[in-house]
This record gives C-alpha cells, sequence and structure tokens, in this order.
C-alpha cells in the first residue's frame, strides 16, 4: 500500500495542527508509517505499552489489519495484568493476537542477572518472533522501540533486536517518548497516558539470581501494593517493587514517597507477598533506579 503525505495542513501561531500533533510530530508519525508502508505483512511484538501500542496502530492504519498481526510474551517475567490490557487492546483494533512462550528463564545468562540480562532476554524474544513470523508468512517483525530509547546507555536489549533484523519504525522515524504520548493522544489511543510498566526482572538488583518464585513474589507485592493504596485513598501511578536482596525497596510517586513511611497497610502487602524478615523501606520512584548505584 503506497501512502501519500497530507496536503498542505494550516497551522496556527504555536506551530500545531488541527490534529493536535505539532508539525514536528505529524512528520515523524508520517515518517514512520513510509517505514512500515513496504513491510508488510509483518508482525509486531506488543507489550500492551504505549509505544507498542503506537507502532501496532500505525501498521494497521498503514496496512490495514489483516496485513497486521500483534504477538505478546507470555512468560514469568511480564505481569498478568498487562496480558489482560493487552489483549483488550488488540481486540479494539481487529488484529490477530498471537500468545509465543518464550522462555529466557532456562537461559543461564538471563537467570544470572548481570547487567546484560536484558540482551539475553530480547534475543530470546527476537528469535521466537522471528520463527513465528516465519510460520505465519508475515515479511518483517517490528518494535516499539523509540528515538530515547535509542540513546539511553541501559539498553542492552536493542542490540539484540537490531542484530537479528528487527525493526523499529519509531526510532528510524525520530519518535521521541513525549511524541509517542502525544501522537497517541491526538489518534484517541487509551494507552497515550499509561505508566511504564517494564518487565517483572527490572526490580530485582543485579546480581541476584532470577527465577520464577522471585518474580512472582515481585508481582505479587506490587499487586498488593495497589490494593493497600487503593484502601487508603492513595493511588498513585508509577509503583515499583524492587527485591534488593538484604531489602525491599517501595517507589512511590510524590508526596505518597513521604505521606506513607510508616504505612502498616504497605508493610503489611510486602510481608504477604512472601517478603518475610526483610527491612522495608518507601522512596520516590525513579526510572531505571537499579541503574543507579546508591539506591
Amino acid at each position: 500500500m503506497k501512502r501519500t503525505k497530507d496536503p498542505a495542513v494550516r497551522v496556527d501561531s504555536t506551530g500545531s495542527r488541527p490534529d493536535g500533533l505539532s508539525h514536528e510530530s505529524h512528520e515523524h508519525a508520517e515518517r514512520a508509517m513510509e517505514i512500515l508502508s513496504p513491510a508488510g505483512p509483518l508482525l509486531v511484538a506488543f507489550s500492551g505499552g504505549a509505544d507498542s501500542a503506537l507502532v501496532l496502530t500505525m501498521a494497521v492504519r498503514t496496512l490495514g489489519a489483516e496485513q497486521v498481526i500483534a504477538a505478546t510474551s507470555v512468560a514469568p517475567s511480564v505481569a498478568r495484568s498487562e496480558l489482560v490490557s493487552a489483549e483488550a487492546f488488540t481486540a479494539e483494533l481487529g488484529v490477530r493476537h498471537e500468545w509465543p512462550h518464550t522462555r529466557e528463564i532456562e537461559r543461564a545468562d538471563y537467570r544470572a542477572n548481570e547487567r546484560d540480562r536484558c540482551y539475553f532476554c530480547k534475543s530470546e524474544l527476537a528469535d521466537t518472533l522471528l520463527g513465528l513470523a516465519e510460520q505465519l508468512k508475515c515479511r518483517t517483525v517490528i518494535t516499539g522501540t523509540n528515538a530515547d530509547d535509542a540513546v539511553d546507555p541501559f539498553r542492552p536489549g536493542i542490540r539484540a533486536a537490531d542484530e537479528r533484523g528487527v525493526i523499529a519504525p519509531l526510532r528510524d522515524a525520530g519518535i521521541t517518548k513525549h511524541e509517542v504520548r502525544e501522537i497517541s493522544r491526538a489518534w484517541g489511543l487509551r494507552t497515550w497516558d499509561k505508566p511504564a510498566n517494564p518487565c517483572l526482572a527490572s526490580r530485582i538488583a543485579y546480581g541476584l539470581p532470577i527465577d520464577a518464585a522471585r518474580l512472582g513474589r515481585v508481582e505479587a507485592a506490587e499487586e498488593l501494593v495497589r490494593q493497600a493504596l487503593k484502601s487508603l485513598g492513595a493511588e498513585n501511578d508509577n509503583l515499583r517493587v524492587r527485591d534488593l536482596g538484604e531489602r525491599v525497596r517501595v517507589e512511590l510517586d510524590a508526596p505518597h514517597d513521604q505521606n506513607l513511611q510508616g504505612a502498616q497497610e504497605i508493610h503489611s502487602a510486602i510481608t504477604r507477598a512472601g517478603f518475610t524478615g526483610i527491612p522495608i523501606d518507601i522512596g520516590t520512584f525513579r526510572s531505571g533506579a537499579l541503574n543507579i548505584i546508591d539506591l
């Protein structure tokens, strides 16, 4: 399907278009869809987050739903709540949705949980999706990696995908995280303001061995803490329960991080999840906090 750019569109004094997008964001979106145009039929690595939801929507807008298949990994490191939201989104788009099981947890390099852990996880994912794409006669596998991800120094998984020929239209079109949300909002996607929710392994301090029990404990802790926050009238967008080995750190958005320092409900939730006899502290949410050595 060959796409053509919109004819000249009037913009206001701020550079915004009638659809609410800045001229630059519109141009970036058009570029991403141009990248997608010759790529179909294609398979989208769909986590359910804002980035992959946007690139999946772009693929459907460019190629039509019949040329697009979403694939969501099922693994111990993926929270079940994310699977539910991913299923709902693909149903709204009307695209076929596959649920391949990935086995990164069987890889010794992944379980060792060193700083390159993500490389082995994404290698497993890419290999699985490429095999699935071949079975389904898809020409291309695409991912929602954005332009900001590409300059993040802690993203070894991007290299794994690039080595295998997985395409990243958002990154290659220069779409930043801010623009992902801007375009998603303008297009009416309910994921436009969805908080980032990386894999459960990202909550476990480097060097602590990863296994299904450890991942499940983190998942249970976050769900129980969410319930506790709701009971306290303190629902919060960003939440992490970080397994640091000798202690557990619960990270919340301000001002909850200060107001709930001694909340027994949160301490009880962490204990009920299986973190028994371990010191618990509550601090401020920081994305990628395990890459900060003073945690």
